[in-house]
């Protein structure tokens, strides 16, 4: 018998396929796959390169983690991220109600898939930067599944990793860890500096299988005794936070009663979030594999105790599935030409930002270093605060590696205020933001930072144009058509009339409401009708409401689940007419059917003469009324 021996290739004989693109990306999480697009969109050749075989990172099925954000789920109302975000996450709310983490899968590869001047590397590790201390000049990038090398070059790159790990090979400045409460005078950092993180979890799903189902722990899961589980809920609980502790529910207390103070509602059906460990191991990054199977055995002990140790309600419930990859909530944090700080939060709802692009809410949590192990310690400290707060664009630029943005939890942000910004919501707007500016910088020949100082108004309007939502900002598009347009409905309440549409808000808040709401739909529709000089039009832009307080995340929770309404939101118009006059004649018109989106973009086939726009809703997606916050007019 002949044996053949193939030799290993030598790099020379298998050199990288060498590629250009304005803006490369590394991670495909959320922050990652919203940033790409964004900047596909806005014309930039974008490349996004992801090491796993899913789009979301902590959302996906590998991790099944709930989306997060500044809404606090229910604890702020009008608060919910919009933009990219909501387009993916509308999209799975029509699909898929049965909250099936695979479609979500799908969702976001989908979007990925069909956003053109994106192109997308999955599977594929980034292990190599080529950097001078200034710039990159290229990364190197290997694809398990084909076995290809990859060289890509572009004009921005961005970090996504969540690791912070492109920043890092580059040389970029960063921070790991906690801080002195002196270095940013914040009064929730420690006295001293330590190298504290919080850990990662790995999550888990039981099933109600309708009959009793025994377990038998396995031998290497370790046997867990009440004393850890101290302050750690699990079975059939419900608990809030105050501002610095997670408290239980007394028996008879309403949940609801607590909305505003981020209630938990814990069952046996999804893990728990204090099944973590790593924030105090010497190093979070080089120790994630010793880490991932220590949280993997724990996992086991901990389903032993619930299902062999007092009644947890869980007699009936089997566990069906656990995760492999570990959820990190926090490493490095690249340090940018701004530092988010715990003041900044606090501060916030009473300072303009004329230089922020982004927002967030979510409290300032600190999960305790031991995780799991610290047993006895309460396992989060949350910071609560009111409103909201705006996130610079310098958060996102790096301070000393002129091409290099950042988005995700590894923006540059102190330790207490990173507590906030992690959270995926908050990551992916980020995403968002960070992308459209730099596409709008590549075509300026412009590195980040310079752009920034020129440009970031310009970017401010752009992405409220997108549906991106700015804290005290305003539309103000010189370009709108319908900003100066007269306005008229064929009905409106009061308080909620047509010409609200053209005060370049696109949400309601707290303070102030911002759409128009018809008075009931008549059976010949509501219309509403925007007539100016006779000019060029050729796109036609809506935005919609939703009910920005209402939650809409693909989740494990059991209480998430049963508290979020099920199908398309109601409050979303349906079906409707766009008609463009010209001399009372109809010179373009388009009919939508069954929407289920938020923001709608209309691009006439070719620009036409008009001196009027009219929509006509005829229906909506359950609601009494039909309800627009902003119409566009290019």
């Amino acid at each position: 018998m002949r044996e053949f021996i193939q030799e290993t290739p030598k790099p020379s004989q298998n050199p990288p396929i060498e590629k250009h693109y304005d803006v490369v990306i590394i991670g495909g999480g959320l922050s990652g796959l919203c940033a790409a697009v964004a900047s596909a969109r806005h014309g930039a050749n974008t490349c996004l390169v992801q090491d796993r075989a899913v789009y979301g990172g902590n959302a996906s099925s590998e991790t099944r983690m709930h989306v997060s954000g500044a809404s606090c789920h229910w604890g702020k109302t009008n608060a919910s991220e919009t933009g990219i975000l909501m387009e993916l996450q509308l999209e799975n709310k029509y699909l898929n109600d049965s909250y099936n983490f695979s479609i979500w899968d799908g969702v976001m590869w989908n979007k990925v898939l069909h956003t053109k001047n994106l192109d997308s590397y999955m599977n594929t590790t980034m292990d190599r930067v080529i950097a001078d201390g200034d710039e990159i000049q290229a990364v190197e990038c290997y694809q398990m599944t084909t076995e290809n090398r990859y060289k890509f070059t572009a004009d921005i790159y961005m970090d996504c990793t969540g690791h912070g790990t492109l920043g890092y090979f580059a040389g970029a400045e960063y921070a790991i860890g906690r801080e002195s409460g002196l270095q940013y005078d914040e009064k929730s950092a420690p006295e001293k500096e330590d190298g504290f993180t919080m850990g990662n979890t790995i999550y888990f799903c039981a099933q109600d299988m309708g009959h009793p189902v025994k377990f038998t722990k396995p031998d290497w899961a370790p046997s867990l005794d009440d004393s850890f589980f101290a302050h750690r809920y699990h079975g059939n609980v419900i608990t809030y936070h105050t501002d610095d502790a997670v408290v239980v529910l007394k028996e008879g207390e309403d949940y609801e009663d607590h909305a505003d103070q981020l209630v938990e509602k814990y069952d046996v059906q999804s893990g728990y979030w204090w099944i973590e460990l790593g924030g105090d191991w010497d190093d979070i990054i080089k120790d994630a594999e010793d880490i991932r199977w220590e949280l993997y055995k724990i996992i086991y002990g901990v389903w032993d105790h619930i299902k062999n140790y007092e009644d947890h309600g869980a007699e009936n419930y089997e566990l069906i599935w656990v995760g492999n990859v570990s959820g990190t909530r926090e490493s490095r944090r690249l340090i940018g030409d701004y530092v988010l700080t715990e003041n900044d939060i606090r501060e916030d709802t009473r300072v303009h930002r004329p230089d922020s692009v982004a927002f967030g809410g979510w409290p300032m949590d600190e999960h305790t270093a031991g995780g799991f192990a610290a047993k006895g310690d309460i396992p989060s400290m949350v910071r609560n605060f009111p409103g909201l707060y705006s996130i610079p664009y310098g958060c996102y630029c790096s301070k000393n590696i002129k091409n290099l943005m950042m988005a995700g939890r590894n923006i540059s942000a102190s330790k207490v205020a990173m507590g906030s910004t992690r959270v995926m919501g908050t990551c992916a707007i980020g995403g968002q933001a960070a992308g459209t500016a730099a596409a709008m910088a590549t075509k300026l020949g412009l590195n980040p930072t310079d752009f920034g100082k020129e440009h970031v108004e310009d970017l401010r309007q752009e992405l409220l144009k997108d549906d991106c939502y700015i804290i005290d900002c305003k539309n103000q598009d010189p370009n709108d058509i319908a900003r100066k347009s007269k306005v008229s409905a064929s009905s409106e309440k009061s308080g909620y009339e047509a010409v609200k549409v053209i005060n370049g808000i696109a949400r309601n808040t707290d303070t102030e409401v911002n759409e128009w709401v018809s008075d009931g739909i008549s059976s010949n529709g509501e219309t509403l009708s925007f007539e100016f000089d006779k000019t060029s039009i050729k796109q036609v832009r809506v935005t919609l409401d939703p009910d920005l307080s209402e939650e809409r995340c693909i989740t494990v929770s059991k209480a998430f689940i049963e508290k979020q309404p099920i199908g398309v939101p109601v409050q979303l118009v349906k079906d409707f007419t766009v008609k463009a006059y010209n001399n009372d004649d109809v010179v373009w018109e388009t009919k939508v059917e069954g929407n289920y989106q938020r923001h709608l973009i209309f691009d006439l086939p070719e620009t036409v003469e008009a001196d009027k726009v009219e929509l006509c809703f005829t229906s909506t997606n359950g609601d009494d009324d039909v309800r627009v916050f902003e119409v566009r007019i290019y």
